[in-house]
């Protein structure tokens, strides 16, 4: 486990004129945002979240002291919050935190390499992986659900099952493309 802090969400935007805010939670439940201290933002700044309500698309509405106008809001839109990582709770058996599988090398079920994580994205429709393949630009894979088999903390690696055909054979692994000139 590394020490330092994580992202538990980022504030999209104000909500109302009086200083409530809208935070898309990076938590499982979108109340915990409030229950780990204070937060701290991408500049420094330290807010004690009060979260308020959960709306119809699953973000909070929260506020924090010394935040009071949609001008103050405003400055913050865009602004991720990160939490001590000491605060939040030991993973249980078969979780992770996104954070720990970020620079992992990732393969598919038959052993071959797709590239290094960058990133897990959630847009509305289940988790995607980010990845950097060796060579060419980053590729979109499915991440949530079934599609992750196994994470091997110690060798740095994880598997997916993606599905079939997603992937021809010029993205995946060291081959080089099939283009030539004629």
């Amino acid at each position: 486990m590394s020490f330092g802090k994580l992202p538990i969400g980022m504030i999209v935007g104000p909500q109302g004129i009086g200083g409530h805010f809208k935070v898309k939670p990076f938590t499982e439940a979108p109340k915990s945002l409030s229950v780990y201290g204070p937060v701290t933002t991408d500049n420094g700044q330290q807010l004690m979240l009060q979260i308020l309500s959960i709306n119809s698309k699953g973000l909070a509405i929260a506020r924090a002291n010394g935040v009071d106008t949609r001008d103050a809001v405003e400055s913050l839109r865009g602004v991720t919050l990160y939490v001590a990582r000491e605060s939040l709770p030991e993973p249980s058996d078969g979780e992770f935190y996104h954070a720990d599988l970020l620079g992992m090398e990732v393969k598919t079920q038959d052993g071959a390499p797709l590239g290094s994580l960058l990133a897990i994205h959630d847009f509305g429709a289940g988790e995607v992986a980010e990845l950097a393949p060796r060579k060419g630009p980053t590729i979109m894979v499915p991440f949530g659900g079934d599609r992750l088999i196994a994470v091997d903390m110690v060798a740095k690696e994880l598997c997916l099952s993606l599905p079939e055909g997603l992937l021809d054979e010029t993205t995946v692994g060291d081959e080089t493309s099939g283009d030539k000139i004629s």
